[in-house]
């Protein structure tokens, strides 16, 4: 049995979080992965298994490795927190900004959840996903500013590409990503980045 993420409701007659009052509840829990959504309600992700840890970090790697040869931005992991124009705090599986984007951001502001969102994500549906909460949070990824996003989904062996104002589209993992214009000159193969 999977363990489903935790959605604490925060009563209407309390005060939401701060952004300052969010990055230290999380400093003081180090232990949970911790969002927030629009709404100001605090959702606590279950740990993945170590299966989807792999994916994710051969994933990250990828344009990590694509990043430090263009320097066109900075890449994060799933540690990593933005501050999304609706409020939210999502930290993708995959994140990168351009350096256009961070340059509209003080560099101390890195130091916590920066107010910033990511030009491309990826996110990778672990045992204890629920897929259409996941096609929501890629949906709400867009609706906040993402150029471009994967949702890769080993159950299924396809990703789908997520693309603002437009349909999403999804290709089996035989297939080669491209980063399109946002991740100039990327391209992956799920199939080929996860096959040992």
């Amino acid at each position: 049995m999977y363990m489903q993420a935790i959605t604490l409701t925060i009563p209407p007659n309390l005060n939401v979080f701060s952004d300052d009052e969010l990055y230290a509840f999380c400093l003081a829990n180090p232990e949970l992965h911790i969002e927030r959504d629009e709404t100001g309600h605090i959702i606590i992700m279950p740990p993945t298994g170590l299966e989807s840890s792999f994916t994710s970090g051969e994933l990250f790697g990828e344009v990590r490795n694509w990043n430090r040869q263009t320097r066109a931005g900075r890449t994060s992991e799933s540690n990593g927190g933005y501050t999304l124009p609706d409020r939210s705090m999502r930290a993708p599986d995959v994140g990168w900004v351009s350096k256009e984007r961070l340059m509209s951001i003080l560099p101390e502001e890195l130091k916590k959840f920066a107010h910033v969102c990511p030009d491309f994500v990826i996110e990778v549906r672990s045992e204890s996903d629920n897929l259409t909460e996941l096609q929501a949070k890629m949906d709400k990824w867009l609706q906040n500013g993402v150029r471009l996003g994967w949702l890769v989904d080993p159950q299924s062996k396809m990703t789908t590409i997520y693309r603002p104002d437009q349909e999403s589209e999804e290709k089996p993992f035989t297939e080669t990503l491209s980063g399109e214009n946002v991740l100039i000159g990327f391209t992956l193969n799920v199939q080929e980045v996860l096959t040992y």
